[in-house]
């Protein structure tokens, strides 16, 4: 099985058969490359370290992590935890230092919050670009997404051929509740993030996250100054779809 879109709906279709391991296992054996996941170290990535470190899938798939800068420390308490647990290194991509500091003098260091395209440039800068140096040369992506997660979420795949990074998108839990990633965490006693147990369902960079409300949605502690619409940090935009976006933040 190939990258081109047709493929990726035909993985997606094997995939929905199966469980989070077998799924991971199938996408290994199709796709012919380098695969990369990307954690967070969300619990929804936890439960993918979990399944691909158990079944011994990382001699196929890397594991990388965004290396922000500013996580919550309880977010590298985890890293650190995850890594003893499994015996294994979970590696960091970080910012361009040139484009940071030059970042920061721009906007300030919380300059992020006096406009929804500071915010984006601070995301694209802290999220985007080192995003695209972890996939650089591979073949497939898998994710945490859900689609339970938010209505921009919602018709997320198992599997899509995204153009914009050309390679194939994994979205192994697309289809999992709230409830089924709780149930395969507590089943299988994976590490995760205290903050998950203090209303953080969703945990970013600290400035930018806060504890839900109660009937509130999972995102809506991300960015919370900002409309519900625009909450996104472009890591799951094509390229165009950032371009589109930042320009029209610049009309608004």
């Amino acid at each position: 099985m190939g990258s081109g879109g047709v493929q990726a709906d035909a993985l997606a279709r094997a995939m929905k058969e199966v469980g989070l391991a077998e799924r991971l296992a199938l996408a290994s054996r199709a796709i012919n490359g380098r695969l990369v996941f990307t954690t967070s170290f969300g619990l929804e990535d936890q439960a993918i370290t979990h399944a691909i470190f158990r079944a011994g899938l990382d001699i196929h798939i890397e594991l990388v992590t965004l290396d922000t800068g500013r996580l919550f420390p309880e977010t590298y308490d985890l890293w650190a935890q995850t890594e003893e647990r499994y015996g294994r290194r979970i590696n960091a991509v970080s910012p361009d230092c040139s484009d940071l500091e030059a970042l920061v003098a721009r906007q300030g260091v919380n300059g992020f919050r006096h406009s929804v395209e500071a915010r984006k440039a601070c995301c694209d800068i802290r999220k985007v670009e080192p995003l695209g140096r972890a996939l650089a040369g591979a073949a497939g992506w898998v994710t945490g997404l859900r689609a339970e997660q938010s209505a921009f979420r919602a018709a997320v795949p198992l599997a899509l051929q995204d153009e914009g990074y050309r390679l194939i998108k994994l979205n192994p839990l697309a289809d999992w509740s709230r409830q089924d990633l709780v149930r395969y965490v507590t089943d299988n006693a994976v590490p995760y993030n205290p903050l998950h147990d203090q209303g953080y369902p969703s945990i970013g960079c600290a400035p930018c996250t806060r504890a839900v409300r109660l009937g509130e949605p999972e995102r809506a502690g991300r960015w919370w100054w900002e409309q519900e619409a625009k909450k996104e940090c472009g890591l799951h935009l094509v390229p165009t779809q950032r371009i589109q976006e930042h320009s029209h933040d610049r009309r608004a």
